[in-house]
């Protein structure tokens, strides 16, 4: 700014026409030169002042930027680095579960493998001794059951003979009967007289 009005002071002690007088607006630039020169001046100096005491403040304010953004910036790459070592120690740590719960499983599969097969087999030992134990059973009970029938059959026979020989007696006593209630009757004719 200082170096616009200084411009036309400069301008004034040379601007002459070729023809020997002055130019209208050099005229006026050189009335304006002599009423506000002096303050004119002063503005230019003070408004230098003013520049530099902003461009000064401007460059503080960026070096304070600057250092604030440096130091943002470390802070967010100190903890981006934090955040990712506590994510990769996290992650080993959920494969290290992983692969344990992995083998944990694994161990119990064939633990299980191993008593189901141990099951089956000692069942199918029970079943076996189970089926001896029941032939054997069954043997006894076959055995039991013909002697109870030879038993029952003897002693039917034997009440059978009894009360066949009890109807005998039972047949003679009915003649015998029969022969007293025809003499009784007088009736009674003995064959053959």
């Amino acid at each position: 700014m200082a170096q616009e009005y200084q411009q036309p002071i400069q301008n004034e002690v040379s601007p002459r026409r070729t023809d020997g007088g002055m130019d209208e607006a050099d005229k006026v630039d050189r009335i304006r030169d002599i009423l506000f020169g002096p303050q004119m001046r002063d503005y230019d100096g003070r408004f230098q002042r003013l520049e530099d005491n902003l461009a000064r403040e401007a460059n503080e304010i960026r070096a304070d930027t600057q250092k604030r953004l440096e130091a943002l910036e470390r802070f967010i790459k100190g903890e981006v680095d934090s955040i990712n070592s506590r994510a990769a120690a996290e992650h080993g740590e959920r494969c290290n579960a992983t692969d344990k719960l992995g083998r944990d499983l694994a161990e119990t599969s064939r633990n299980l493998d191993t008593k189901v097969s141990n099951l089956s087999e000692q069942t199918a030992g029970n079943l076996g001794e189970l089926r001896e134990l029941l032939l054997e059973q069954s043997k006894i009970l076959s055995a039991e059951i013909k002697e109870k029938y030879d038993q029952m059959k003897a002693g039917l026979e034997h009440e059978a003979a009894q009360i066949r020989s009890a109807m005998t007696g039972r047949e003679a006593l009915a003649e015998m009967l029969s022969e007293v209630a025809l003499r009784l009757k007088n009736e009674f004719r003995i064959p053959g007289i």
